[in-house]
């Protein structure tokens, strides 16, 4: 039912391999391969799914969500969870272990300074810089998928959410399986290419793999740098219900009714750097309109204000800068804007 293996992702320059472990559930199994562990699943082994935690190293609320999981697929009796699982899930707790290791989001410029986010740079290049590397050898388990679940984690002042492909209905479908309250719809086809040009995003996970047809989802699970139990049952209860979804469990995932918006496109900058101080009773979770007030940024050493920043869309508060010392360009809130459906 359970298989694991070390899967080396990179060497560093002293040699020092960069080293992760993949796991393997259900009918597939890892077989040596000239590069490594490969996944061997048989021709009548069902539905795949891949999973993994961690690519940015702060991130580890989805590492417990994987822990919790393979404590729930690995017990025994015949009321366990894992009595008529079908098919195969592959797991990788830790996507990213140079992030992991510096409780941090990007690896310094010394390490990669052409891809310091390995989130940028899927599927990944064999022959590529050192997360280039990374990413190609997870990019062969992910390849091989039948639906793909990113996990990531946000700050402690953002809105639980999961982010899909618009336009997309099997993403969509994969995203409302997760459950989250609140869904983001990315930009489709011409436009995404337009938007993600711009933004620098067209080397995520979620949309490489979405771009070579498997359906992709990347939960957020509120809070980094601390394990949050009500963070990690949102993401177990989410990842069983992909199971459910993909037909890996027995039954549907619960039915859902919650909120859609589009991602990205609200995010209210700092036009100045200085001291951001939101309004008082602004929440993530409240419905703003376009020129609603949401705080001030001051002049820390003159108490100036410099700046007070509005919403320029009507739309649903998901994110707030909590950390009062901002620089210009910097994110104060982010808005989604409802999508009508």
């Amino acid at each position: 039912m359970h298989d694991a293996r070390d899967l080396v992702l990179a060497r560093l320059p002293s040699a020092v391999p960069v080293r992760t472990t993949v796991h393997v559930y259900g009918e597939g199994r890892l077989v040596d391969g000239a590069d490594g562990p490969e996944l061997d699943v048989p021709a009548d082994g069902g539905p795949v799914v891949y999973a993994q935690a961690a690519q940015h190293g702060r991130e580890v609320n989805g590492t417990a969500v994987l822990r919790r999981l393979h404590e729930r697929l690995t017990e025994t009796g015949e009321d366990a969870t894992n009595a008529e699982f079908a098919g195969t899930l592959v797991t990788v707790p830790v996507a990213d272990p140079l992030t992991f290791d510096r409780v941090s989001y990007t690896t310094p410029e010394p390490i990669d300074a052409v891809h310091s986010n390995m989130n940028r740079c899927w599927p990944g290049d064999a022959d590529g810089t050192l997360h280039e590397r990374m990413a190609a050898s997870l990019w062969s388990f992910a390849s091989a998928a039948d639906a793909v679940v990113d996990l990531h984690t946000g700050s402690p002042a953002m809105l639980t959410h999961a982010v899909y492909m618009r336009d997309d209905p099997a993403c969509r479908a994969l995203a409302e399986a997760f459950g989250t309250d609140l869904l983001l719809a990315e930009a489709a086809d011409e436009e995404a290419d337009a938007e993600w040009a711009v933004r620098g995003f067209a080397g995520k996970l979620r949309v490489a793999a979405t771009r070579e047809g498997i359906p992709t989802v990347t939960p957020e699970l509120a809070h980094s740098r601390e394990i949050v139990a009500e963070a990690v049952d949102t993401g177990v209860k989410g990842m069983l219900g992909v199971l459910r979804h993909e037909g890996l469990l027995p039954g549907e995932p619960a039915s859902w009714n919650g909120t859609v918006a589009r991602n990205h496109l609200g995010r209210v900058e700092a036009a100045e750097s200085g001291l951001f101080t939101p309004d008082r009773g602004l929440s993530v979770g409240d419905d703003v309109e376009a020129g609603d007030r949401l705080g001030v940024v001051h002049d820390p050493a003159t108490f100036e204000p410099l700046q007070t920043p509005t919403a320029d869309r009507d739309g649903i508060v998901y994110s707030i800068a909590r950390e009062a010392t901002v620089t210009a360009g910097a994110t104060l809130v982010g808005v989604a804007e409802r999508l009508g459906e």
